[in-house]
């Protein structure tokens, strides 16, 4: 049996008490977006492939997998993958990680003279350590020397020629040790043009709950700059939610939306007060995940590495759904279209939406993990002479997070 790839409409059902609500549209200098949405950078996971597949559904703001500076600037096969953009995405839309400013600021001049992004995002908000241990990511802001040059140098070259620059920044690094406000101050007053705050620490890595109260403070510190919530969205009625609660400018959804493209289509009929939602049948989902396969062989230009990237999403697409032991077994560990449209055909298409047991958390939330951070990193506020000479040489050929 082969399975027709082009995507078809997806049940529908309707939530019992819709709430329109009114949000001005996301501008970025010339930038637009009815939908206040965007899709949180996700290693691995938020590829063209997938962002693609999530615009299918509802407009937004579809930010690529993060890229480190260094390996921009040195054009290495991987991170010139990452910033591929298809024709089909209207806006290009770049992370980049970075610790050494002159690196970072060079990175950014190469994607604005080159025409390769829209839009560059900063991040402040990962809590890999891989990344923290060198001081970068969560770990940066910090340092308040570090963080505002690098902002400053990044901001300097993206509206040199008009490109919109953002930053993601979580509250801090522990609970002691909170900078979310004066780091979203700062950035401001640098002339970012928009700021994502990741509603938990560093510690926390995604574990426990998102503190929207945290958000509901950082939107009224900053009345003057959009300012974009994120943390456990997993639902359109969480957005709602959340934009009732902390009265942020637009939502960033990450784990929420694995195997679940269509939520952006929620998103989009939640924020215009449309009760109408998403309840995708077995076959819907099927026909989805197969949809996925076409677009990362095309994207990968190679179809066993397509279909071994699908495999990680086997276990979100179908959470909740009646799919069998070895069906699901099959799917993560396929390695070629025919096998793929085989396995897909031995499912119950007609099989209903789950209800609750296909929603909820999506990914792995962990559990809080002890910051690793440079030596001594945390018994001042600014750059010490060994933390300046880490800085210089800290850059990493390194990507995700």
């Amino acid at each position: 049996m082969t399975i027709a790839s082009p995507i078809a409409p997806l049940s529908t059902g309707e939530t019992d008490h819709p709430v329109k609500l009114t949000l001005p549209e996301l501008r970025l200098r010339d930038l637009r977006f009815a939908s206040p949405v965007v899709l949180s950078p996700m290693a691995g996971i938020t590829n063209s492939a997938f962002r693609r597949l999530c615009a299918e559904y509802g407009d937004g703001l579809f930010v690529c997998e993060m890229v480190t500076s260094r390996a921009l600037v040195e054009r290495t096969r991987e991170s010139m993958r990452i910033i591929k953009h298809h024709p089909a995405e209207r806006v290009r839309s770049v992370q980049l990680y970075g610790v050494e400013p002159n690196t970072v600021r060079a990175a950014v001049r190469m994607l604005v003279e080159e025409g390769r992004a829209d839009h560059i995002d900063l991040n402040f908000g990962c809590p890999a350590p891989k990344v923290t241990r060198k001081g970068g990511g969560s770990a940066l802001p910090w340092k308040i020397d570090l963080f505002q040059r690098l902002l400053t140098g990044a901001v300097e070259e993206a509206h040199a020629g008009n490109v919109p620059l953002t930053v993601k920044v979580r509250k801090g690094i522990d609970d002691d040790h909170l900078t979310y406000i004066e780091t979203g101050k700062m950035a401001r007053d640098v002339g970012v043009d928009a700021i994502a705050l990741h509603a938990r620490t560093m510690n926390q890595h995604y574990s426990g709950h998102a503190d929207w109260k945290a958000l509901a403070r950082f939107r009224e510190a900053l009345p003057d700059i959009p300012v974009i919530g994120n943390g456990d969205i997993f639902s359109a009625e969480d957005a709602v939610e959340m934009v009732e609660q902390t009265g942020v400018d637009g939502v960033q959804i990450g784990r929420g939306v694995q195997g679940k493209p269509w939520l952006f289509g929620d998103l989009e009929a939640a924020l215009n007060g449309s009760p109408v939602r998403y309840r995708p049948t077995l076959g819907d989902v099927a026909g989805v995940f197969r949809r996925h396969a076409d677009l990362l062989i095309e994207h990968f230009e190679d179809e066993f590495r397509g279909l071994q990237d699908l495999r990680k999403h086997v276990a979100w697409y179908f959470k909740g759904y009646e799919v069998g032991g070895e069906v699901r077994s099959g799917l993560a560990r396929v390695s070629a279209l025919d096998e793929l449209d085989d396995l897909l055909a031995k499912l119950d298409w007609d099989a209903p939406y789950p209800g609750r047991a296909a929603e909820g958390t999506r990914g792995r939330a962990g559990s809080p993990k002890r910051p690793h951070l440079p030596q001594n990193w945390l018994d001042s506020r600014y750059l010490n002479d060994e933390h300046k000479a880490m800085i210089s040489h800290a850059e990493l050929d390194i990507s995700g997070g």
